[in-house]
């Protein structure tokens, strides 16, 4: 009985992975508004009703859908800033950013339905948060490690932000000052910022190839950052 069970929950696992790989090609072929579940199914030879079994909802898919590309993106981000050398805390630094951008440009469907419009109708569940940080936690963990940044007495933080700033850096697990979160957080929108800009064809007649721009945009925000460069 339990090889049997172990088969079933194979073939299971075989076409959970089938009907999201359809999904992900009508991602790329209508966007994430005009996903459908009777055309995933439909492709796939199945009946509608076979595969409500696996995904009840379009919501459901789009669930599943997110949360894979949250996490092959942070897993991308965390195994290139875990290559980078330890001590090196612009490598590390530059190491995210460039690895944030190789699978954007990759991925650009996948991208574009967790950093681009939002789907009409859907409300992402609490299931996706986790996902969603990972990135934020390696970039505040490069932060951290490379000790307090430079603070201005003018450009300190003071009553909500400060406290929005101190309450977002419990969340992440990191002890950083609020004017260190500040830096952190708009380093964090600047990248996907510059990423969104050139996926979705912003940058075109202005840096194009966007290769030496963000380059360039990488080194600066590590100076933002107060990241050293290496000895």
């Amino acid at each position: 009985m339990a090889a049997i069970r172990t088969a079933r929950q194979r073939a299971r696992e075989e076409l959970t992975l089938e009907i999201k790989e359809e999904a992900r090609r009508q991602l790329a072929a209508e966007g994430a508004q005009r996903l459908s579940l009777r055309a995933v199914a439909r492709e796939l030879g199945m009946v509608s009703s076979a595969l409500y079994r696996y995904f009840p909802s379009r919501d459901e898919l789009l669930t599943a859908l997110i949360i894979d590309a949250y996490n092959a993106l942070g897993e991308r981000a965390e195994a290139a800033v875990a290559a980078a050398p330890s001590g090196d805390h612009r490598a590390r630094w530059r190491a995210l950013c460039h690895a944030v951008r190789d699978w954007a440009r990759e991925h650009p469907h996948e991208y574009a339905l967790v950093y681009g419009t939002p789907v009409p109708g859907y409300q992402a569940p609490q299931a996706t948060i986790g996902p969603a940080a990972r990135v934020a936690l390696v970039l505040v963990a490069v932060v951290r490690t490379a000790g307090p940044g430079p603070q201005t007495a003018a450009r300190v933080p003071t009553g909500q932000l400060a406290d929005q700033l101190t309450g977002l850096a419990a969340q992440l697990g990191g002890e950083l000052r609020p004017s260190d979160m500040a830096r952190g957080l708009i380093a964090w929108t600047q990248l996907f910022g510059m990423v969104s800009f050139e996926l979705f064809g912003h940058l075109v007649g202005s840096a194009d190839p966007a290769d030496p721009f963000f380059a360039h945009a990488v080194e600066e925000m590590a100076d933002f950052l107060g990241l050293p460069e290496a000895p």
